[in-house]
C-alpha cells in the first residue's frame, strides 16, 4: 500500500502513527494493497482556502476528503481493485481545539479524523441517520481495532 503523509503544518505530529492507522483501516476494509492514499496536514489558512473553494463554507475545518478513483471497500474474497484512493487533508490546529474540548490528545483526534476521512474516500457519508450510524460505527470499530493492535506493538 502506498500511503504518503506530508506535514505542511507547523504542528509536530506522529506521522508514522497516522500511516499505521491508514494501513490498518485499508486492510480491514479490504482495499487492494496497491491502492494509493495521501494524508496531508495543513495550517488553518490553507485549510480555510480549501474549505471555501470546495465546500463553499467559511473558516477552516478539521478534515476534508478528496476521492480520486471512487474506490469502495472490498471483501476478503473480493478486495477492492487497485487505484488512487485520494487525499485526506487534516488541520492540526482545528483538531487540537477539538481534542481539548473532547478531553483527549491531539494524536487521538487526528487518528479519528484520519479514519473519518478514509471512510469518506471509500464512499461513506453521514448525511442521513442510517448512514451516520453505519459510518460512525465503522469508524469506532476501526479506531478500537487499531488501538488494540498498537498496544500489541
Amino acid at each position: 500500500m502506498s500511503i504518503e503523509v506530508n506535514n505542511e503544518s507547523a504542528v509536530e505530529v506522529d506521522e508514522a502513527a497516522l500511516q499505521r492507522l491508514a494501513v490498518y483501516a485499508l486492510d480491514a476494509l479490504h482495499v487492494h494493497p496497491d491502492a494509493e492514499l495521501a494524508i496531508v496536514l495543513v495550517d488553518e489558512g490553507a485549510m480555510e482556502q480549501l474549505h471555501v473553494q470546495w465546500m463553499d463554507e467559511p473558516g477552516p475545518t478539521d478534515v476534508l476528503s478528496f476521492p480520486m478513483d471512487e474506490l469502495r471497500p472490498g471483501t476478503e474474497d473480493q478486495p477492492a481493485p487497485p487505484g488512487l484512493l485520494g487525499d485526506v487533508v487534516l488541520c492540526p490546529q482545528v483538531a487540537e481545539a477539538q481534542a481539548r474540548a473532547a478531553g483527549h490528545s491531539l494524536l487521538d483526534e487526528l487518528q479519528l479524523l484520519t479514519a473519518h476521512g478514509i471512510l469518506h474516500l471509500l464512499g461513506f457519508d453521514h448525511a442521513e441517520p442510517a448512514e451516520e450510524r453505519e459510518m460512525f460505527g465503522l469508524q469506532r470499530d476501526l479506531l478500537v481495532g487499531f488501538a488494540m493492535q498498537e498496544r500489541r506493538r
